[in-house]
């Protein structure tokens, strides 16, 4: 069975964080440089992913962004394509589709997004991490720097990191900023003095300082304490999940090369060398097993790889592979989890292009005048005072007509009940709907009206109308 008190010992790193000390103080992770086969392909990666995030705001598909998530105005456009709040269930799916995609790509590749495409990931180890190499030089370096009383040296060391740090965050987070409210207002509010537009002043340095404080201070702790996805690993991943893995089986037991020294007992093929550990970005120890903190950087792939190479032992000690593909050699990727994933993501799909191909090209909310009921006229007639907000989601210009169903009701607005819109464009106005007092049949009337897109009924809407109670003839 084993030593009870050996497996605790194996086990105790699950009581703790890696980056936290046991009096509780932050264990700041000082990860060595990083070389190899993944790491140069994580960077190319890395070049065409930031790349297009910087190019991203400035990318247009018919004259619009390719992608522009304007909270504020409650307006998205996503590859072209303009979503308003009436499209609130089509971006429902979208996100539906987007969770589901992520549960199955980590139920089978495990936490692999993170490692190569997260943000969080890109910008600090092939952005900030870099820069901090560069200036303050590899791990060994760093605390070194740190470790040392303030003079000269350090002073412009860590005062050039940190002006460099600032200056990519500033960077982010304008075009963070640009990806909410687009190019043109966000290149306005950069030009003009701040006291013009105070608030998008404001949230720039806002952006700006909260990029600054995750890249320079909190960091990894993203990943390990903030980011729920980790701790979805425990529900999401089995024992046929890609991970990034220790092989125990060929690696145990480790142990240390030693010249001129023959052990009785047979060692593995891992010499303990402990660079797997010196490279992880978190600062866990990847032959402990699969963790939350790991982010399947394959950082310490590269470093296990490099010594294989060097004691002339088969390179792939830590690569990318699942429990059951270690334990006995048993890779399936086709399990009934994924069949099941699959067909609930294929059927999303299909809804959501259904919802697409069936999205009215204008649509438009009435609703009577809040805090008002009706108006008695002087000519006799009775009149209710409405709201309307016309959405256009075409890129052409649409004439927009609202009539009464109803003969009896007439409708007064400017033009007549007759609209211009510019495409893509939303149109608030307002409108009477009039009928003879002698007309009247009941103090609450439902009133169908029809809405016409160039002089063509697309739709139908339903309100209410209210009047005096009806005068008894005589």
């Amino acid at each position: 069975m084993g030593n009870p008190l050996e497996s605790n010992q194996k086990e105790a790193f699950r009581d703790s964080l890696s980056t936290v000390k046991e009096d509780g103080k932050r264990n700041w992770v000082y990860p060595k440089k990083v070389r190899g086969f993944f790491y140069k392909w994580r960077t190319y990666l890395s070049w065409l992913l930031l790349g297009f995030l910087f190019v991203g705001p400035f990318l247009k598909i018919g004259g619009k962004p390719f992608l522009l998530l304007n909270i504020f105005e409650r307006r998205f456009v996503i590859f072209g394509q303009v979503f308003w709040p009436q499209d609130t269930h089509i971006l429902l799916f979208l996100l539906l589709i987007f969770f589901v995609f992520i549960i199955l790509f980590t139920v089978v590749f495990g936490r692999v997004f993170c490692g190569w495409a997260c943000p969080q990931t890109l910008f600090m180890e092939m952005v900030f991490r870099k820069i901090e190499y560069w200036i303050e030089g590899d791990a060994s370096q760093q605390k070194k720097l740190n470790a040392m009383p303030w003079n000269q040296e350090k002073v412009l060391k860590k005062g050039a990191k940190m002006g460099a740090f600032l200056l990519v965050s500033l960077l982010i987070a304008h075009t963070v900023m640009a990806y909410l409210i687009g190019v043109d207002k966000t290149l306005s509010t950069v030009s003009s003095p701040p006291t013009d537009n105070l608030t998008g002043f404001l949230g720039l340095m806002a952006f700006t300082g909260i990029f600054f404080f995750v890249f320079a201070w909190f960091r990894e702790q993203v990943c390990t304490v903030v980011c729920p996805y980790g701790r979805l690993q425990g529900v999401l991943l089995d024992t046929n999940s890609i991970n990034v893995s220790y092989d125990y089986v060929r690696g145990e037991p480790r142990g240390k090369i030693k010249k001129n020294q023959f052990d009785e007992i047979p060692k593995g093929d891992c010499v303990d060398c402990s660079l797997c550990v010196q490279v992880c970005p978190t600062g866990i120890d990847i032959r402990n097993g699969v963790q939350m903190e790991c982010v399947n950087c394959t950082a310490c792939i590269d470093a296990c790889d490099e010594v294989m190479i060097k004691v002339k032992r088969p390179t792939g000690l830590i690569r990318y592979a699942s429990e059951n593909g270690i334990k006995d050699g048993n890779q399936k990727l086709l399990t009934p989890r994924v069949m099941g994933y699959s067909f609930v993501l294929m059927l999303l799909i299909g809804a959501f292009i259904g919802l697409l191909v069936t999205r009215t090209e204008l649509s438009a909310t009435i609703t009577r005048f809040r805090g008002m009921t009706y108006q008695e006229r002087t000519d006799g007639q009775i009149s209710n005072l409405y709201e309307v907000t016309f959405i256009n989601k075409t890129f052409d210009t649409q004439n927009v007509q609202i009539k009464a169903d109803d003969p009896r009701y007439s409708i007064e607005a400017t033009g007549e009940g007759n609209w211009e819109m510019e495409g893509q464009s939303k149109l608030e106005g307002r409108f009477f709907l009039v009928v003879d007092a002698g007309d009247v049949h009941q103090i609450n009337e439902e009133v169908n009206l029809r809405l016409l897109q160039n002089g063509e009924v697309i739709d139908e809407i339903e309100t209410s109308f209210m009047a005096p109670l009806p005068k008894k003839n005589d």
